[in-house]
C-alpha cells in the first residue's frame, strides 16, 4: 500500500510537469492596430471614419458630429482708443474665419462691431462700423475672400451684452462678432474666438 501511494504521487507530479508551457522566444503577433492615423485620438481599431477633418468634435469611433454652419464667435481684436486700424498679431483670429470660409466656399459671414456708451452715439456708430469693415478688409486682402461673401454692420452701443454700467460691463459691451452662416452642414469643430478691445469705446 505504501509503495502505491508513492507510485500515485510521483504519477501525478509527472503529469503536472507535463502541462503545455508557452515560452516568448519570439515577438508577440500584434492583433490590433493601435496607430491613430488622422490624429483624431481614436485607435484604427476602434476607428469608423478614417480622415477626419482636424478639430472637429468626435464620438468613441472617430466620426465627426455634423451640424448646420451657424458659427457666432467673438474675435479677441484689441482696437487702439478710437481707432479701428487692426495690428497684424491679431490676424490669427479672423485666419480662423477665412479658414472656415475657404473650406466651405458657400458660406457667408457679417462682422459686427459693438461698443459702450461711452462717448456720443453717433461716434460709436461710425466707430463700429469702421472697425467691423477693418476685419472684412483683411478677410478680403490679407485672406483672399470674395468681397461678395462679406458684409460688416456697426451697432453702437444698441446692442449690449451687459447693461450694469460697470466698468467691466462696459469692456464686455466693447466686441467685434462674426457670423458664419451657410445652408450646408459642417463637422462641429472645437474652436473658441473671444473678446475684445480694451479701454475705448
Amino acid at each position: 500500500m505504501r509503495y502505491f501511494i508513492i507510485l500515485l504521487a510521483m504519477a501525478l507530479s509527472s503529469a503536472c510537469s507535463m502541462n503545455d508551457i508557452e515560452t516568448m522566444d519570439k515577438a508577440t503577433q500584434q492583433q490590433f492596430d493601435l496607430n491613430d492615423q488622422d490624429k483624431d485620438g481614436v485607435i484604427m481599431a476602434r476607428e469608423k471614419c478614417v480622415g477626419t477633418v482636424t478639430g472637429s468634435d468626435i464620438d468613441n469611433y472617430g466620426c465627426g458630429t455634423i451640424k448646420n454652419i451657424n458659427e457666432r464667435q467673438e474675435l479677441k481684436i484689441l482696437f487702439d482708443n478710437n481707432s479701428d486700424y487692426i495690428a497684424p498679431q491679431y490676424y490669427n483670429q479672423i485666419e480662423k474665419i477665412a479658414n472656415i470660409m475657404t473650406l466651405y466656399p458657400s458660406t457667408t459671414v457679417t462682422i459686427e462691431g459693438h461698443c459702450s456708451n461711452k462717448g456720443s452715439y453717433e461716434l460709436n456708430l461710425a466707430l463700429s462700423q469702421n472697425r467691423a469693415e477693418a476685419v472684412t478688409a483683411v478677410l478680403a486682402d490679407t485672406y483672399g475672400i470674395d468681397s461678395s461673401r462679406l458684409s460688416a454692420i456697426g451697432y453702437s452701443f444698441d446692442r449690449p451684452v451687459d447693461s450694469s454700467g460697470t466698468p467691466e460691463a462696459e469692456r464686455l459691451n466693447r466686441r467685434v462678432i462674426a457670423e458664419v452662416v451657410s445652408e450646408d452642414t459642417i463637422p462641429n469643430l472645437k474652436w473658441h474666438i473671444y473678446t475684445v478691445d480694451e479701454e475705448t469705446q
